[in-house]
């Protein structure tokens, strides 16, 4: 088979989208095929998603409303220069946005404020109430004496014995009066809550420096570094985030730096090429602010650490993020005259991955000691319980000297079922269709479509983390992907 018969072919491997939509925050699929691409090349694409993920409320919430799209629209571009310095060393720049996320749920549910919202559910709520009366009672009786001008004892005496007085009975008396200031207490708390909608917003941007080295035609041999930046913004609102509704984070842009290392061989008379590239986890120390208005709340739920009350609103640090290692494989080869096959196998260990902010966790830590929560060392504010594995499989072909066109097809495992509500979706297959126009032999452009079924999952909160719990359940749910690229040979 002939090299110039497949030369748009081998294009079509770029097709702009391989992983717009991925498990967890994995976006962009972190390709590195622009690098791998003869003699020296240029390309620069763009990426958009347009996602539909609805639900009902489910599990251990008390309601079963509907869950409107929460996903938001997003779209990522890409960039990348590959130079053939010598015929044996070769140099590239490759920028993507690996990472992100975009949510905001809307109308009437459990992740969106409104006046009925209380700290806890209503049993719980109920059993702080009663726990509350309960405890205090003495002091209800104390003020009653203090009132009456009796002893404490005698007091005693009376509630014990529900002596009638002029006002009444005194243990309804005393009980009334408790459960009044009690009453009066818990309403200043749930007033502490948030107003507004749980929203989630996160932003990276990646550029890679790789190296390669060819011995001889068949192999390259690269590594190189990566420069990375990330930031993201969350709010926590609604009955379902319990006494974090109302929890505010801005993870200021944050840098970290990482390497990457791989190897590939390539036939280049039947197109033939494998590749397999690392890349290395990313720590990220983010400047953060946390907005904790629930905080003195704390002190109802656990009287016993209402002492950690002013330790929580002085700690500051910074939020550390490790960005996961993950795993690329990439082959094609021609299949018969102006037909290529490729596939994409990408791991991604997601299962290490979490978010602890300060105030957060060491709020969790006092949570997570209530029997109905048992979490004893508290919680994350994010985490996945599962790496990703995905991959996309697919055939080009040669139309005429100008036109190709491909289909492929994708699967995704997703990162875990239940998962954080911030993201509820559980993998993916999907069907894509791409064209491209190639006006000269240096140049073309590419652009495509994906549809994506979105796998059923159930959505927890942070304090679910780690165990089957969920509290909304999201079914039926696709997503499209547009995407576009351009290139040019020199």
């Amino acid at each position: 088979m002939k090299k110039h018969n497949l030369y748009t072919g081998i294009l079509l491997c770029l097709f702009p989208m391989t992983n717009v939509f991925a498990a967890a925050m994995d976006r962009s699929g972190q390709s590195i095929s622009a690098f791998l691409q003869p003699n020296n090349y240029f390309e620069t694409g763009i990426s958009v998603l347009d996602p539909t993920v609805e639900g009902t409320e489910a599990g251990t919430s008390e309601t079963h409303r509907h869950i409107d799209d929460m996903a938001d629209d997003y779209y990522f571009p890409s960039a990348a220069i590959k130079l053939q310095l010598t015929e044996n060393l070769s140099f590239g720049l490759l920028y993507d946005q690996p990472y992100g996320a975009e949510v905001t749920y809307t109308g009437n549910n459990i992740f969106v404020s409104d006046s009925s919202n209380t700290l806890l559910d209503s049993q719980k709520m109920s059993d702080l109430r009663a726990s509350a009366i309960q405890k205090n009672t003495p002091v209800g009786i104390s003020n009653f004496a203090q009132k009456a001008g009796i002893s404490i004892a005698t007091a005693q005496q009376m509630y014990d014995n529900n002596v009638v007085t002029a006002l009444g009975k005194t243990k309804d008396l005393i009980d009334a009066g408790v459960a009044t200031e009690v009453d009066k207490t818990i309403t200043h708390l749930n007033g502490l809550l948030g107003k507004g909608a749980t929203k989630a917003e996160v932003d990276s941007h990646n550029l890679s420096m790789i190296v390669g080295f060819q011995p001889n035609k068949n192999f390259n041999i690269y590594a190189g570094g990566a420069y990375q930046t990330i930031k993201g913004q969350l709010s926590l609102r609604g009955q379902a985030t319990s006494i974090f509704n109302g929890y505010d984070l801005t993870m200021k842009e944050s840098s970290g730096v990482g390497w990457l290392a791989g190897v590939a061989y390539q036939i280049p008379e039947i197109a033939l090429k494998a590749s397999v590239t690392y890349r290395s986890e990313i720590d990220h120390d983010a400047d953060s602010i946390e907005s904790t208005p629930t905080l003195s709340a704390l002190g109802a739920l656990s009287p016993q650490t209402a002492a950690l009350i002013p330790k929580i609103a002085a700690a500051s640090a910074q939020t550390k993020i490790t960005t996961p290692q993950s795993v690329n494989l990439d082959f094609q080869s021609g299949i018969m005259k102006d037909t290529v096959a490729f596939a994409n196998v990408r791991w991604v260990n997601w299962a290490n991955f979490e978010i602890s902010p300060i105030r957060f966790k060491m709020m969790s830590e006092v949570i997570g000691q209530i029997p109905s929560v048992n979490r004893p060392n508290g919680f994350n504010l994010l985490q996945y319980s599962k790496d990703q594995w995905s991959a996309n499989v697919g055939v080009g072909r040669k139309l005429t000297d100008q036109w190709a066109g491909n289909v492929s097809v994708g699967w995704d495992s997703g990162a875990g079922n239940p998962i954080t509500a911030l993201g509820p979706t559980d993998g993916y297959w999907n069907l894509g269709v791409g064209l491209q126009f190639s006006p000269t032999p240096s140049t073309f452009i590419a652009g495509g479509v994906k549809y994506f079924w979105l796998g059923d999952a159930k959505g927890q909160i942070a304090s679910q983390n780690a165990g089957q719990e969920y509290v909304a359940s999201f079914s039926g749910n696709n997503a499209i992907a547009y995407g576009l690229k351009m290139g040019y040979r020199f």
